[in-house]
This record gives C-alpha cells, sequence and structure tokens, in this order.
C-alpha cells in the first residue's frame, strides 16, 4: 500500500492537483484538481490548502518543469519558471496555518543541461518546512522513500513498508 491508500483507509483527503492522480492510477485519490501551467497550479494549491480538513495531504505535480523545460533542454524556461516559482513562495509560506508541513521535492532529475532526452541522475533536491517544522540539515538520503516515510509519520499513521522520516 502507498501512502496514499493508508491516507485513504484512515479517511483522510488526499487532493490530487496537476498529475498526481494520474500517476498513482487514481488510487488512494479523494479529489482530483487538474491546471494548465505552474502557475495555475501553484493557485490551485494554495486554494486546496485554504479548503482541506486538517489531516489532509495536498499533492502536487508541477509538471511544467519536467515535461516543458527539463526534456526539452530548454534552460531559459527552465530558469524563468524557477524564478517564478520561487516569487510565490512567500505566498505560500503566509497561507500556512498551524501544523500545516510543506514538503517540495523532484521525483527524478530532468537536469536542463544534460543531453538527450531523457531523466538525468543527479540527486533530487528536499525541503520541508511549516509553522511547527524545525530547521535542520537533512543529510543524503538513501532512498525517496523517506518523503513518504515523513509524511505519514507527520500526519500519525501507520508507518510505511520503506523509507526512514527525516522530520
Amino acid at each position: 500500500p502507498t501512502l496514499l491508500d493508508l491516507l485513504a483507509k484512515e479517511d483522510r483527503q488526499v487532493i490530487a492537483i496537476g498529475k498526481i492522480a494520474d500517476i498513482y492510477a487514481h488510487q488512494g485519490i479523494s479529489q482530483e484538481i487538474k491546471g494548465d501551467g505552474n502557475d495555475d497550479l501553484f493557485t490551485k494549491t494554495i486554494d486546496a490548502m485554504q479548503t482541506a480538513k486538517n489531516g489532509s495531504l495536498v499533492f502536487t505535480n508541477f509538471v511544467d518543469f519536467d515535461s516543458k523545460y527539463g526534456h526539452r533542454r530548454d534552460v531559459t524556461g527552465y530558469a524563468k519558471a524557477l524564478e517564478e516559482f520561487d516569487k510565490r513562495l512567500p505566498e505560500l509560506e503566509n497561507s500556512l496555518q498551524d501544523g500545516d508541513l510543506i514538503i517540495i521535492a523532484a521525483d527524478h532529475g530532468c537536469d536542463p543541461t544534460m543531453p538527450g532526452t531523457d531523466h538525468t541522475r543527479e540527486h533530487i533536491p528536499v525541503l520541508a518546512f511549516g509553522p511547527n517544522v524545525k530547521s535542520k540539515f537533512i543529510g543524503r538520503r538513501d532512498s525517496f522513500a523517506d518523503v513518504g516515510q515523513s509524511i505519514a509519520e507527520y500526519l500519525t499513521i501507520e508507518p510505511l513498508l520503506h523509507g526512514v522520516s527525516f522530520l
């Protein structure tokens, strides 16, 4: 079972924004919200966070970084998309309520400066923050499963089969 399955079992909301529901074969999803472009997805994420019940997971895939800029090796477009995303982070941070946790991570490397159109193999960034999250260095992780395990721990559901929480 995935984190999404365990949340559904606990009757928690899993709000899938962008192509998340497609990625997870619509399994463990309570609500699907589609969007067009990173800016629209960002707005829909903040809107969903404002209406989600406590203990919910709002899960967004900002697909433009991958398909529009990364795979097409559009360095300028990728840089501009990062700048636009960064400009909206204060809005996201200001929308947080006590107990909220934000995790920003990539699902794989997609360095637009590398040759070819495939995924690249660099390590991915993982940033976690929120009103009650203490800042600390989490080090290099052995598995991407650590992100899911950290969310499971934070939302106080049963541990996943894989991963080590970094919280």
